[in-house]
């Protein structure tokens, strides 16, 4: 399981362990908080190959049979 903290989440890099129409690395772009600006619900990754957008549970990045720290 990956180690995040929340807070460093922006701009962070990750690639996915398989990928989908060949978008494998990706960054986030956005972090998205609750209302009172707490604690972060989801983030926004960018696909570096074809600039597409993707929200996600930031929890979801700890799973690491699924996403990877960094660019492998």
């Amino acid at each position: 399981m990956n180690r995040i903290n929340p807070d460093k989440l922006l701009q962070s890099k990750w690639t996915a362990v398989t990928p989908q129409q060949r978008e494998r690395h990706f960054i986030v772009t956005k972090v998205i908080r609750d209302d009172q600006d707490e604690h972060v619900v989801e983030v926004v990754l960018q696909a570096v190959l074809t600039r597409k957008d993707y929200p996600l549970a930031w929890r979801e990045l700890k799973d690491d049979s699924v996403w990877q720290m960094g660019w492998k």
